[in-house]
């Protein structure tokens, strides 16, 4: 019964040293994963109510970037490459704000209402992904939120310590 009782006693206290070592990991890892958000174009992103990228720890989540000016006028209209390369170089100015580049990024979602044309102009990627292709999906829809607006990216980037 002693040996028992000892037994569940060193069983007792390995727990509580782990819980605590537990506890205080967590917590170290919450204060390195506080999320750092970035706005592309402030006032519309205010206005729409979203913000365009969060970093948390090493970790970036971009929202969709789309071909527009500043004040949130479609660039490019009917003209799905030119469109395609707009939202790159949003992407890519996000990806640099962050010390980011295109061989960090792991997801790529990209939403057209003309798959047949996105495929005609998606071999342009091959300049930018130089070491692997991300994960991604490519989807066809019926629209996006601008009128004329004929693509939409999106992406997500790992950056190993």
């Amino acid at each position: 019964m002693k040996r028992l009782l000892v037994i569940m006693m060193v069983a007792v206290a390995a727990s509580a040293v782990g819980f605590g070592q537990a506890k205080k990991s967590k917590t170290t890892r919450s204060q390195s994963d506080k999320p750092e958000y970035f706005m592309l174009r402030p006032e519309l992103e205010r206005q729409y109510g979203y913000t365009h990228a969060v970093r948390i720890g090493n970790d970036l989540k971009i929202s969709g970037a789309v071909s527009m000016d500043e004040k949130g006028n479609l660039v490019a209209p009917g003209n799905l490459e030119q469109q395609m390369k707009n939202c790159y170089v949003d992407l890519e100015k996000i990806l640099k704000h962050f010390g980011y580049t295109f061989a960090d990024v792991v997801g790529e979602n990209v939403y057209t209402t003309d798959m047949a044309g996105f495929i005609n102009v998606s071999g342009y990627r091959n300049s930018l992904y130089k070491k692997q292709f991300p994960t991604g999906t490519w989807l066809g829809v019926k629209g996006l939120a601008l009128p004329g607006q004929l693509i939409e990216i999106d992406m997500e980037a790992h950056k190993s310590k």
